[in-house]
Parts: C-alpha cells; sequence; structure tokens
C-alpha cells in the first residue's frame, strides 16, 4: 500500500524549511559578528601587544578569525542546503553544525579550566614587562603603550 502526502505533512515540511533558514541566518550573522570581533581586535588593539610579552592576546584574534570565517561558510553552505533540498546536503550541513558545536563546547570548557592559570600568565608578564622596559629609552613604544592604557 502506497503512503501519500497528506496536505498537512507538506505544511510541516515548508515550516520546517523556513525555520531552518531562519536559524542559518541568525548564525551566519554570528558568524559574522565574531569574524568582526576578531578582525577589530586585531587591527585596534595590536598596539597592545608590545605590552604583552604573551602572545595570547594575538593567538585569540586569530582563533575569534578563524572562527568566524569558519561558521560563515558553514552557514552560506547550509542556505545552499536548505535551497537544494537534497539529503547529502542537508546531512553534510547538520555534521557541519555538529562539529562547531562539540568544538564550541571544548572550548568553553577549556576557557573555564585555564582562565586563572591564563589570567596569571597575563598579570605576570605585564608586570614583568612594565617592571623592565616602562620609561626606558629604547622602549618608547612600549611606553606608550601602556600610557594609552592609562
Amino acid at each position: 500500500m502506497a503512503h501519500y502526502k497528506t496536505e498537512q505533512d507538506d505544511w510541516l515540511i515548508v515550516y520546517l524549511k523556513y525555520l531552518l533558514f531562519v536559524f542559518n541566518f541568525f548564525f551566519w550573522v554570528g558568524g559574522a559578528a565574531v569574524l568582526a570581533v576578531g578582525i577589530w581586535t586585531l587591527v585596534e588593539k595590536s598596539g597592545y601587544l608590545s605590552v604583552l610579552a604573551s602572545s595570547t592576546f594575538a593567538a585569540s584574534a586569530y582563533i575569534l578569525i578563524f572562527a568566524g570565517a569558519l561558521v560563515m561558510v558553514t552557514g552560506f553552505l547550509g542556505f545552499g542546503a536548505i535551497l537544494r533540498e537534497q539529503k547529502g546536503c542537508l546531512s553534510t550541513y547538520f555534521c557541519l553544525l555538529l562539529i562547531i558545536f562539540l568544538v564550541e563546547l571544548v572550548a568553553g570548557v577549556l576557557a573555564h579550566v585555564y582562565y586563572q592559570r591564563l589570567s596569571d600568565e597575563l598579570k605576570q608578564h605585564l608586570n614583568q614587562t612594565l617592571a623592565e622596559n616602562y620609561g626606558q629609552p629604547g622602549a618608547t613604544q612600549i611606553t606608550a603603550s601602556v600610557d594609552r592604557l592609562q
């Protein structure tokens, strides 16, 4: 016996398609925001890198740029998958979303675990840099960066 689609099934599929499209739009906008924050951090705050002997600040900016670009590309692929309505494309999109979610989960756990360690490292490097270089004749860039911070 054949199974025929009812009108209710068609309505549900259309509703889910639009819901996925709206979710994907916000996902893509979120990726654009993360990318913009990463670029802004790298461009506008790069003057403070000389104060920090640690590379944590620059690495975090590059990680934000990479993560934002990855989310935007995934969102763009999601739009294509939604419009094409092919199971393979939608499965690939779902797998990419799952991978991004798991990576974000791991990053959140690592940030929580290593928060105090990173904070202590940054304080130590900042204190060391200030004690050794602030106001010294050869360290005008560091002195200017600290003066801007104040």
